[in-house]
């Protein structure tokens, strides 16, 4: 019997990723001025307005519009027959100090104001759970209709920003829908994909051009097959898109952010968070932990949940499943980990690296299955093998 994953991705032009980049460029301006900063911004859009909002402190300061007018303009909204474009649009700052009472919390957790360890000094910036994960399906060991997903919108950018479809504007979606047969995948069922388009292409040119130069180039000729179906811009026409077409705000596309919703998601966001903040650095880390088992080959297939309570350093709850594709059982996987990862906060963020400015290339294609970031170095493989004995 087939089963049947859908998953979806948006390109950089899209309203909520928009958003997204914005949070994270002022993020990445805060955390390079003041590693120790704390941020959680925010960015709402609309047709001809950016609004930004959150709580940030830090030791700095960073001309946030400014910022957000270089993102839009490298984005590619720089014309106003777009409905949208960096030089014209509005821009509203709100933005306060992290509150006193989350402050305390993360500063000085709870266990270290109980004991007085060092380690223990950094709470959770907020209660929650997280999800990792990883399997061999695709090279990244990732799920394949994310990966696909994201191959296309990818796609979408580049022929645009390259001049090879002239006609294309920065909106743009993409989805795949894949075919599995006891656990492995089959075929490619479903191709959905919407490009945002100057008013004077005809629908049929679109069609034509996208499937040649966008769908055929990203999905793998042995995945498609004569039941495949392809729908390009299936309205018939998408010429008013971005802001001006839809609103846009921070972190309402973590489903795109993370497996495509091949696995759980806590519901917690990612963009415009610094690393204190487990929302974003425990899902970090989760993807380090399953990918490591699965490049150790202690597992096929693995998925992680980690749960936090706000100012505690120590997680609530841990939790992996290998969905039976490994010789050791959970238990004992869970052992290994917690012999190898330290899993507080701080433990994270030094483990990974993370208070640096990285985050605004994280913000667009997911944040997982590509290369450059930490978390998906393997570097912890052999040191899994030796502690699962």
């Amino acid at each position: 019997m087939l089963r049947y994953y859908t998953s979806e991705s948006v390109t950089e032009g899209h309203p909520d990723k928009i958003c997204d980049q914005i949070s994270d460029a002022i993020l990445d301006g805060i955390i390079g001025q003041d590693k120790n900063a704390k941020c959680a911004c925010d960015v709402a859009v609309n047709t001809g307005l950016v609004l930004v909002m959150g709580e940030i402190t830090c030791d700095g300061y960073v001309e946030m519009a400014k910022l957000a007018r270089a993102v839009i303009k490298d984005i590619g909204y720089t014309d106003a027959a777009y409905g949208f474009d960096y030089n014209s649009c509005g821009m509203l700052v709100s933005v306060d100090e992290q509150s006193p009472d989350i402050a305390m919390g993360v500063l000085k957790s709870a266990e270290y104001r109980e004991k007085g360890d060092i380690k223990d000094l950094t709470g959770a910036g907020d209660q929650g759970m997280m999800y990792g994960f990883a399997c061999r399906e695709t090279k990244e060991l990732m799920p394949m209709p994310i990966t696909l997903a994201h191959a296309l919108t990818r796609r979408l950018a580049e022929v645009r920003k390259s001049g090879l479809i002239k006609y294309l504007r920065p909106d743009g979606k993409a989805q795949v829908t894949v075919a599995y047969e006891n656990g492995v995948p089959k075929f490619v069922d479903t191709v959905v994909v919407a490009a945002q388009h100057s008013p004077d292409v005809t629908h049929e040119q679109i069609e034509a051009d996208l499937y040649k130069h966008v769908v055929q180039t990203v999905i793998p000729g042995n995945m498609l097959t004569k039941e495949t179906k392809v729908y390009i811009n299936a309205t018939g026409r998408f010429v008013t898109g971005g802001p001006a077409g839809d609103s846009g705000l921070t972190g309402r596309k973590i489903i795109v952010d993370t497996y495509g919703g091949y696995i759980p998601h806590g519901g917690g966001a990612f963009s415009g968070k610094d690393p204190t903040k487990v929302d974003r650095s425990a899902a970090y880390m989760a993807r380090y932990i399953c990918k490591n088992i699965v490049a150790a080959d202690l597992a096929d297939k693995c998925q992680m949940e980690i749960a936090y309570a706000i100012g505690r350093a120590h997680p609530v709850a841990v939790y992996i499943d290998s969905f039976g594709t490994s010789r050791y059982d959970n238990e004992r996987l869970i052992k290994a980990v917690n012999s190898v990862f330290d899993l507080r906060p701080a433990g994270i963020i030094e483990t990974l690296d993370l208070r640096r400015p990285i985050y605004q290339k994280t913000s667009n294609y997911g944040h997982f299955g590509r290369p450059g970031f930490s978390w998906e170095n393997t570097d912890k493989a052999e040191a899994l093998k030796r502690a699962v004995k």
